[in-house]
């Protein structure tokens, strides 16, 4: 059994971020009739008895809660010609109920953050918001009522369906999502996981609502979810909460479907390609492979990573080290059921891929043959074992990460798969590569009669119980204080001082795990020193991380996991134990880059290719072509906004030598900022930046490069993307604003509730729920901060043939505010969204450390924050209106759109 994150590599552990508290088993007054069920490592489930599994983890450490339910339907629960099924309800189910009409509202009133995601096998729904009795109730409340009362209506299918085929058009775009779908439904023959989550467009389009709902009345069931409550809250009064309001549901009488499709024996290798417009190559493999319960995809997971790592993996130094691709990739598609393991390589367009496509098989498939290395093996562990500590040090991922091991029968296997990964071997991992990296049951070359097929039988998923036999749950020592982030207690506890020219910003405090945040900023020279130095800045900071005069590519890899450093580098979380010889490490690679030239030349083409496959994305030639309109500064200039063809150029020309020397004229600290937060010792701490950093100065001066108001002249331009299925749409306006004009709190408020806010935004409401033009979209007021070079932004994505209604729909929408205003009800719901988000973003260590840095660098402190916010919480509604028309001319904006002109109609 394996965790499913890892399998699908480890880029995607974010996907999981899994976190657990410092909380021993405990036990409650249970309400009659629930029964309470396993402990581990402070999170305990209780059982109700229509059969609502519940899970609760209380911890007290950060000031908000999260609340998932997990739903054990998933896309292989769909039937003939209802797939993409389970994802469309997914988006229905934030449509209402009843009782709760408006629930994005509800969300933005409150500032709570909530999604819901589809995969294979599950559906989640989750909302993370400032800890309040009221919030819990209301989003408890909500969840249950939801779980049987969702209108699944009609009009709500109708007004949907364009934004889920919105999505899948945006998936449509995308070359290694299109081969990565494709790849799926040609490896599979019979099994539902040969169909893609978003589902087959027609289904999509033509599914009856009686199959909605039927699909909903099964599956959406309290014997069929698991509840999860996670963060600072009473237990026994929200068990209590959770019983009143989710037991009231009965226990549903009928008999959920059983699935008995055994995907057969694969007996030849397979191939195909498609062919559409693009700027890159790719060539992936898919082999079957074991369901995420079997031993053997520990194993695969292991092989996954030291093939496909960047860069350390085989794959890399095979392919993108040599120069014949210019990436690699490798990830899991597992669950319940056996899944595909993929390998592939992106090449550069019309350079040869035989080779590579030769190359990568012959690596991957002779792997058991060459198993792994200890240095290998034990690099792998160490990152898996760093990823997992990390995420059990941050509850508020808890109910994602946790709904994958529900999906695969119970949460406590994530603690099994964990205390296995220090004991799988080398021998196991070549063992298990042998058994399913082979012809016959690779997808990608082309079927060939053969008498000897080299066949790979893949074995049944042993049961949960057996796995979970000889379990023994460890005992959490994890422990953090009650943080309150309110700005007089950050300047309570937050040391400022200086350290030669670095100003520091020191705020140590007790986490879970001993973690600590560090963020620090550095400036480069001025107007005039950075004049023509085109891409050479840019370039330079890639390098860094690319070699030192200490270590290789590799060995500073490993070195940044073996201090737990994850993050940037200047921008980074550790632990307290780590911390010393983090910042050292940090401030080595800072100092003493070795700037290797197969790295430079790596890093050219990386970079070139990166910049030829974005030659057709509609939002980047969109926002591209909207840059370069507003551009008033002249070419050289490192405000200058770049054509394609400039960057292609800059890139074509720099040389290492210009980088070598940018980095003797420009690196230094001072002046810098730097801010520590979290576990550390500040005294300690102090004297060390003081040494690294203190003393080192730049030759180049640093001060702000200022930019400048410009009057532009509105434009309305539609750029061809051609086969794009999906478009772009952008809008903007400059405005002479900075952040201190008595206008700007209003502006805030005014552009939360216009299209900022998220889904519950007048923008928002019209071109999604109202219209369904788009799946995602909003607006944005940009300050000036130490100028006065402001703006607003709109942008969405849409369909070609819809951008002319998106354009229409926001020039109506802008009308209409400046004509009726908006209403107390928005203001009020915008002030309690924005400040609870506030709240949050000052609970997170990382953002906290970042904010330090920049209010020292502008000579601020967290005091002008709490002043901020008295000006954002002082605006009247009369204020607000005022600001919004004095700021916003709807004849200033500047339109662009891009999109596959051939689908492009004009509104009507």
């Amino acid at each position: 059994m394996t965790y499913p994150f890892l399998q699908r590599g480890l880029a995607a552990s974010v996907v999981g971020g899994l976190c657990f508290a410092a909380a021993p088993a405990w036990s409650l007054d249970l309400p009659k009739g629930v029964v309470q069920g396993p402990s581990v490592e402070g999170i305990t489930e209780y059982r109700l008895p229509n059969g609502l599994k519940v899970l609760l983890f209380p911890d007290s450490s950060r000031p908000t809660v999260t609340v998932n339910v997990t739903y054990l339907v998933g896309s292989r629960h769909e039937n003939y010609g209802e797939t993409g099924m389970a994802h469309l309800l997914e988006h229905l189910m934030f449509k209402g109920t009843p009782t709760h009409q408006d629930i994005t509202r509800q969300f933005a009133d409150r500032g709570m953050q909530f999604n819901g995601t589809t995969s294979l096998d599950r559906t989640n729904y989750y909302e993370v918001f400032q800890a309040s009795d009221d919030n819990l109730q209301w989003s408890l409340q909500m969840e249950a009522d939801r779980m049987t009362h969702s209108n699944i209506a009609r009009k709500d299918l109708d007004s949907e369906m364009t934004v889920v085929r919105n999505e899948y058009e945006n998936g449509e775009n995308s070359p290694g999502a299109v081969l990565s779908k494709r790849m799926q439904s040609i490896a599979y023959d019979w099994h539902a996981y040969g169909r893609a989550t978003i589902g087959n467009k027609s289904d999509i389009e033509n599914v009856e609502i009686p199959n909605l709902q039927n699909f909903y009345r099964t599956y959406y069931q309290p014997d069929n979810a698991v509840l999860l409550v996670a963060g600072k809250f009473d237990a026994a009064k929200t068990l209590l909460s959770i019983n009143r309001l989710f037991g009231a549901i009965p226990k549903p009488k009928r008999t959920l479907p059983k699935f008995w499709t055994v995907e057969p024996t694969q007996d030849g290798e397979r191939s195909f390609e498609v062919r559409r417009q693009g700027d890159v190559q790719i060539v992936e493999l898919a082999y079957k492979v074991p369901s995420g319960l079997h031993d053997d995809s520990d194993a695969l997971s292991f092989a996954s990573t030291i093939l496909g790592d960047v860069p350390t993996g085989r794959l890399h130094k095979l392919l993108v080290d040599t120069g014949m691709a210019s990436q690699v990739f490798a990830y899991g598609q597992t669950g319940y059921a056996p899944g595909l393991q993929y390998f592939g390589a992106v090449v550069k367009k019309g350079e040869p891929l035989a080779p590579v496509r030769a190359a990568l098989t012959r690596a991957v498939e002779d792997f058991a043959g060459n198993p792994p290395t200890p240095e290998e093996m034990d690099r792998t562990r160490r990152t898996y074992l760093n990823s997992i500590e990390r995420s059990l040090n941050d509850p508020q991922q808890v109910g994602l990460a946790l709904s994958e091991t529900i999906a695969l029968g119970d949460w406590r296997l994530f603690f099994v798969g964990r205390d296995k990964v220090s004991s799988i071997t080398a021998e196991q991992v070549a063992a298990a590569s042998g058994r399913y990296f082979k012809r016959d049951n690779r997808t990608t070359g082309s079927f060939i009669p053969d008498d000897a097929p080299q066949r790979a039988a893949v074995p049944p998923a042993p049961s949960v119980e057996s796995l979970l036999k000889d379990f023994k749950p460890k005992a959490s020592s994890l422990t953090a204080e009650d943080f309150e982030p309110t700005q007089a207690n950050i300047m309570k506890r937050t040391t400022l001082t200086t350290a030669g020219g670095v100003k520091l910003a020191l705020l140590p405090k007790k986490n879970r795990g001993e973690t600590v945040s560090v963020d620090l900023r550095q400036h480069f020279g001025d107007e005039k020193s950075l004049f023509g130095k085109g891409a050479v800045p840019t370039l330079t900071a890639a390098m860094l991380m690319r070699g030192t005069t200490r270590y290789d590519r590799v060995q500073l890899a490993d070195a940044f996991e073996k201090l737990k450093i994850a993050g940037g580098l200047t921008h980074f979380q550790t632990t307290r134990e780590n911390l010393p010889e983090a910042l050292k490490l940090v401030a080595h690679v800072l100092r003493e880059p070795s700037f290797p030239a197969s790295e430079f030349e790596q890093l050219r083409k990386q970079t070139l290719v990166g910049l030829d496959a974005s030659r057709n994305e509609p939002a980047d030639v969109a926002s591209r072509a909207m840059n370069e309109h507003f551009d008033i500064y002249p070419k050289g200039d490192v405000r200058h906004e770049t054509t394609l063809a400039e960057d292609l150029a800059e890139i074509q020309s720099a040389r290492l030598d210009d980088v070598k020397a940018f980095h003797r004229d420009f690196y230094g600290t001072s002046p810098a900022e730097l801010s520590i937060v979290g576990d550390f010792d500040a005294k300690a701490v102090l004297p060390l930046v003081d040494q690294l950093f203190g003393a080192w100065k730049a030759p180049q001066p640093a001060a702000p490069v200022l930019r400048k108001n410009g009057d532009i002249a509105p434009i309305r331009q539609v750029l061809n993307t051609p086969d794009k299925e999906n478009g772009f749409y952008t809008a903007r306006l400059n405005l002479d604003l900075n952040v201190e004009d008595p206008d700007y709190p209003a502006l805030m408020l005014a552009d939360y509730i216009f299209g900022g806010g998220g889904l519950k935004s007048r923008l928002m409401d019209r071109i999604r729920q109202k219209e369904g033009l788009s799946y995602g979209g909003g607006s944005q007021i940009a300050p000036g901060d130490l100028d006065r070079a402001g703006s607003f932004g709109i942008s969405a994505i849409a369909a070609p043939q819809n951008l002319a209604k998106v354009d229409a729909a926001v020039r109506e929408e802008l009308a209409r505010v400046l004509k009726d205003g908006f209403t107390a009800a928005e203001l009020a719901g915008a002030k309690s969204g924005l400040m609870q988000q506030r709240i949050q973003n000052r609970a997170d260590d990382g953002a906290l450390a970042a904010g330090w840095t920049s209010y020292l660098y502008r000579g601020r402190t967290y005091d002008w924050s709490a002043r901020f916010e008295q000006r954002l919480l002082a605006v009247t509604l009369p204020q607000l209106n005022a600001a919004f028309s004095k700021a916003i001319d709807p004849a200033k904006l500047s339109v662009v759109m891009a999109g596959d002109q051939s689908k492009i109609k004009p509104a009507p």
